[in-house]
């Protein structure tokens, strides 16, 4: 009986574990994906693995400090999540402060640190929406009830879509019907919700002209191979070439500049490609132990705040590692988006491995 206790005292270790080892082993892909464009750009191999060490030292700082924080405290600060995140969103618009990169305004810059407030957005807005759930529990059931979540993620995610970011507004939209499903409330309210933003989808599309120019690239890139279209063929390029067992570590020939952004956004075509179908498996295989114990968590908490903050920070993850994989596989019309706690770029690795931090805690006090 003692050493039961101690275990479930101790929480979800093996969670902790494999986010760490998931967090190194996206610093030795960023290595194998960055060295190549690293040296020509900057002339440092390593320029972009030693940013990577730096925010995997931070994430697990953060994530260490989190597992400490009793989560129930966390409630107190919904209202300031929200106004934080909202703040830095519209940063982003703030000539000087916002930072623009290939069209899109994404970053906001204070001296030498880059920050990506959306990265803060889809986890600040699951903090908000499992406390207003837990506090108003007996109202999820109408649409009146769900109106104040409803309205801080469509706010949210006009903000980021006019960065533009549609990837990152597709996370948070389907972050909000998972939490308002996950909330209780019946499948009337549920559909009265789903359908509108179901609808403001193709709207989006149809509004922006080069949402257009990426649509018709998705179906059918080879009419436009040098442009448009010229993303996700190399993308497939690499996919293919990786086969069932890959060309071998260090061996992608996509990496020499022929696959842009192959650090980031499209690291897991460089994955596939050195490690093949099998090694993709066993990453996904990592991904999905990631899921199930986030969600376990969920289930075990005895709250009702509890259960749909670890659901949140589990939905954000989950969400975001299969667009990503829909994206470089062609599944869906390309559009920017990191690989959780592989992908280069230390706003969602740091942000993500606080989350799971957040997570432990869960699993400890439960």
């Amino acid at each position: 009986m003692k050493s039961l206790k101690n275990r479930k005292k101790a929480g979800d270790i093996p969670l902790l574990i494999c986010i760490f080892l998931m967090a190194c082993f996206g610093c030795l892909m960023i290595y194998s994906a960055s060295s190549y464009t690293a040296e020509v750009q900057f002339g440092d191999s390593l320029y972009f693995v030693k940013k990577q060490i730096i925010g995997v030292v931070l994430g697990a700082a953060a994530m260490v400090g989190m597992s400490f924080v009793p989560y129930k405290k966390l409630m107190k600060f919904r209202y300031a999540a929200i106004i934080i995140a909202a703040v830095l969103l519209v940063l982003v618009f703030v000539p000087g402060i916002g930072i623009t990169n290939y069209g899109a305004t994404r970053w906001i810059g204070f001296g030498g640190i880059t920050l990506q407030p959306s990265e803060i957005a889809k986890y600040s807005y699951a903090l908000f929406a499992a406390a207003y759930f837990a506090k108003n529990y007996e109202k999820v059931k109408t649409v009146k009830g769900v109106i104040p979540v409803l309205a801080v993620g469509i706010g949210f995610c006009l903000l980021i879509i006019i960065e533009p970011n549609m990837s990152i507004t597709m996370c948070v939209g389907m972050l909000m019907l998972g939490l308002i499903f996950l909330s209780g409330t019946n499948l009337k309210t549920f559909l009265i919700v789903l359908i509108p933003l179901a609808v403001a989808v193709p709207l989006l599309i149809i509004l922006e002209p080069y949402r257009l120019q990426r649509l018709s690239a998705f179906i059918n890139p080879w009419a436009s191979p040098k442009d448009e279209g010229y993303q996700l063929i190399q993308s497939l390029y690499a996919l293919g070439n990786g086969g069932l067992f890959g060309t071998g570590l260090f061996n992608s020939t996509q990496k020499y500049r022929f696959l842009p952004f192959a650090e980031s956004d499209f690291i897991l075509s460089i994955m596939g490609e050195e490690l093949g179908f099998l090694g993709l498996l066993i990453f996904f295989s990592f991904c999905g132990f990631i899921i199930f114990r986030g969600f376990k968590i969920a289930k075990n908490c005895k709250d009702r705040f509890g259960f749909l903050l670890a659901a949140g920070f589990t939905l954000v993850y989950g969400i975001q590692v299969m667009v990503n994989a829909l994206v470089v596989s062609g599944a869906i019309p390309p559009t920017g988006l990191p690989l959780p706690l592989i992908s280069s770029g230390n706003t969602s690795l740091i942000i993500t491995m606080a989350s799971m931090g957040v997570l432990y805690n869960v699993s400890r006090q439960n």
